[in-house]
């Protein structure tokens, strides 16, 4: 039996969620209890991380798989383009070793997914863009994927600008450092883009409110 495409994507948006949640309560977790990795953050054991790091990358590869698979209908260049960088980091932690501290502070971001996702679930459930639900998950969207995407930037960087120079930096080498700078930088560029398309968005659906309740208290007082 042939599958649709709105049926590949409730699969795509559904494994998205699920991963995001599991691989984000991992990386919580790491940050705050793993000290191994926390004490040494280019070189510290990457056993838990690893764990994590491969559950996503499988997820990545797959999603990859099934976006190039279904291009027409779920294509999108930019997935592609974060995938593949997320992978070439991904690499050097699972193989290596190295760098788990900053892979798996990159998993933050996934505790933005089940919102960007929510809002195509209601979107295909024909819930209007003004309805409460809809109102509440854009806004909830809209800062979580601040904080966990944007705000944690200047924490990433500086942890990773204090590394430059020592010894352990040097001992990494020129591949595994160049796969952290350029994914790193690749990643953040689209967040970016990405948080500006998502605050336009946040920002009409207020605005229609807006315009919407002048209007009710206009037709209440000609009533």
């Amino acid at each position: 039996m042939a599958v649709s495409p709105c049926d590949c994507d409730l699969f795509f948006r559904t494994v998205s969620t699920f991963h995001a949640l599991v691989v984000g309560g991992f990386c919580l977790y790491i940050l705050l209890y793993d000290d191994a990795v926390n004490a040494d953050r280019l070189w510290g054991d990457p056993s838990i991380v690893k764990l994590n790091i491969a559950i996503t990358t499988g997820y990545l590869i797959s999603d990859l798989l099934l976006i190039i698979y279904y291009w027409k209908a779920i294509g999108d260049k930019f997935f592609v383009i974060h995938h593949l960088a997320a992978l070439y980091a991904y690499y050097f932690v699972l193989s290596k070793g190295l760098l788990a501290y900053f892979g798996n502070f990159r998993l933050l971001a996934e505790f933005s997914t089940p919102f960007v996702n929510q809002r195509w679930f209601f979107e295909v459930l024909g819930y209007p863009k003004s309805s409460k639900a809809n109102i509440i998950n854009g806004v909830l969207m809209t800062v979580v994927f601040f904080m966990v995407r944007i705000a944690v930037m200047p924490i990433y960087y500086s942890h990773v600008i204090s590394s430059f120079g020592t010894e352990a930096f040097q001992r990494l080498g020129f591949a595994a450092q160049s796969a952290w700078i350029i994914s790193s930088v690749v990643l953040d560029v689209m967040n970016v883009m990405w948080m500006v398309k998502i605050a336009k968005g946040c920002y009409k659906v207020i605005c229609l409110i807006g315009q919407e309740e002048a209007k009710t208290h206009r037709n209440g007082k000609s009533d």
